[in-house]
């Protein structure tokens, strides 16, 4: 990781070190900025908030909105919640695996998606709900999610 990215992380962090409980506005203002909060940032942001690299990776593994890695240009976040994951999300969670050719949490085999899963997008009466970079879709079959995609559905 290029120092610029560790050196602009701990600016973030330290921006957010005197704010009681500031350590996950600063882990949400280092992916907001970089796309990610690069590991080799931890030491840098543990230092900020006279914590130890545990409690820093710690709190970045236990939710599942932070990520370690730069994802891809388009980022597709399929809601599990409850509601949706009654309405067919796990089928169509399966069918984004498929289509995409990755898992969660992976990139699609030509590197531009990011599957990622999101927990509660607030369109519960309108599940199942994907949320494609910023931008949420409400009421998903397997089909409206390719036309999103913009790939082919299979005859």
């Amino acid at each position: 990781m290029p120092v610029d990215l560790a050196a602009s992380a701990r600016i973030i962090a330290a921006a957010h070190r005197d704010t009681p409980g500031g350590l996950l506005p600063a882990l949400h203002a280092v992916q907001d900025a970089l796309g990610h909060v690069p590991p080799a940032a931890v030491p840098g942001i543990a230092e900020e908030f006279n914590l130890s690299r545990a409690e820093v990776h710690g709190v970045l593994t236990y939710y599942h909105h932070f990520r370690s890695t730069a994802p891809a240009p388009r980022v597709l976040q399929v809601c599990r919640a409850e509601a949706c994951q009654a309405m067919g999300a796990d089928a169509l969670l399966a069918h984004a695996q498929q289509r995409l050719g990755c898992g969660l949490h992976g990139r699609s085999a030509d590197g531009g998606v990011t599957l990622e899963a999101a927990y509660c997008l607030g369109l519960c009466a309108s599940s199942p709900a994907v949320m494609l970079n910023d931008e949420v879709h409400a009421r998903m079959t397997p089909e409206r999610l390719d036309e999103l995609l913009g790939t082919e559905v299979p005859a």
